[in-house]
């Protein structure tokens, strides 16, 4: 298993390992700094009173664990700011951490993020597509949970690769609801006896969507209440190290034998589309330094209006010089203009984008 160590610091980095122990204490064992991102399923304080029966009067397996009760708000409020605090001391400087909730204690959680010095980016709602219904007939159906994306502070960069979810959505704008099904069928681990192995497994298309989305091949994702591994699982198949923080020894058996199960996607496949802003910037002079264009050879837009290209990397026209982007606008009467996509130069009888040959830099670069 790999390991890191940061510059000046006595504790590694236990990279795609399940740590035993309370996040809190094992958080602040870690390096500062040394982590991509964060995503944290913590307790819902979901306040169950007695059990819960189907309408055929079988019992529901509802959360009702000991790590879910808290004896008060008050009690949840400082376990909260106590976890939200050694989490933000790990991240990266462009660092973020998405935290999942249900109106238990999302709100609770998303004023403590802000008070601890978080810059909350979204809150995205998983919307269910096949939630449980609900038995008692007196509220409207939990339909949905909350995700709360944030990053380190204010102005901070972070990670988000828009065009990577835009493609995952056949091209659309990635909305803040994402409409996914819960854990189940094949998915939903199962314990020796044939019961549920953690009672919100959260489903490996949630953390696709999070981790592609945000964290790129290499990140390091810490995930505090690893549970029965989804993350670490995810991760491992995107080719992200991760580190997982379980105090429970049932659900770190379950984990570390799903992970060990899973194989990671092969290199290739990881590369996801970039952001134009992300890429690499070449200014056109540099096709004329190069060669790849030369002074006096002549550009073309679609309607066959021309300028020729000078040795500082500017265009002349009849009227008006300028740089790619100038020129194209000026002969189109309009406030700007993309000159990469406008213009276009003769090779071989063939009329090519000049854009082929900044991809063509690109590609070297």
């Amino acid at each position: 298993m790999k390991t890191k160590t940061k510059t000046g610091a006595a504790t590694t980095l236990p990279l795609n390992q399940i740590v035993a122990g309370d996040c809190i204490e094992v958080m602040n064992s870690l390096p500062e700094g040394s982590v991509d991102l964060i995503f944290a399923d913590p307790p819902y304080n979901l306040q169950l009173r007695g059990d819960l029966h189907r309408p055929d009067n079988s019992r529901v397996d509802a959360v009702d664990d000991h790590w879910d009760q808290f004896s008060s708000f008050a009690a949840y409020d400082k376990f909260t700011r106590d976890w939200l605090k050694a989490a933000r001391r790990l991240l990266k400087p462009d660092g973020a951490i998405w935290v999942i909730g249900s109106y238990h204690n999302i709100f609770r959680v998303g004023s403590a993020l802000q008070d601890a010095g978080y810059w909350i980016l979204n809150d995205v709602v998983w919307r269910k597509a096949n939630p449980m219904p609900n038995f008692r007939g007196k509220r409207f159906t939990n339909a949905h949970e909350t995700m709360i994306w944030a990053s380190k502070g204010e102005g901070a960069k972070y990670t988000f690769n828009y065009e990577a979810l835009k493609a995952l959505n056949e091209g659309i704008q990635m909305r803040s609801d994402w409409v996914l099904p819960i854990c189940n069928g094949g998915e939903r681990l199962k314990n020796e006896n044939g019961d549920k192995a953690h009672p919100t497994q959260k489903p490996e298309s949630l953390l696709h969507r999070v981790l592609v989305g945000s964290t790129n091949p290499g990140d390091v994702v810490l995930d505090p209440f690893f549970g029965t591994g989804t993350t670490g699982a995810v991760a491992k198949m995107l080719g992200r190290d991760f580190i997982g923080i379980e105090r429970e020894a049932a659900y770190r058996k379950v984990a570390a034998e799903r992970i060990s199960r899973v194989r990671p996607f092969e290199k290739s496949a990881l590369e996801v589309t970039q952001s134009k802003r992300a890429e690499p910037r070449v200014p056109f002079g540099q096709l004329v330094e190069r060669g790849m264009l030369r002074p006096g050879e002549m550009l073309m837009n679609a309607r066959g209006q021309s300028a020729k290209v000078r040795a500082d990397g500017t265009l002349i026209g009849d009227d008006i010089k300028g740089s790619i982007h100038q020129v194209g606008a000026h002969l189109e009467g309009a406030p700007s203009c993309n000159g990469w996509t406008y213009w276009h130069f003769k090779r071989e009888g063939k009329v090519v984008p000049i854009d082929v040959l900044r991809q063509q830099i690109r590609s070297e670069m």
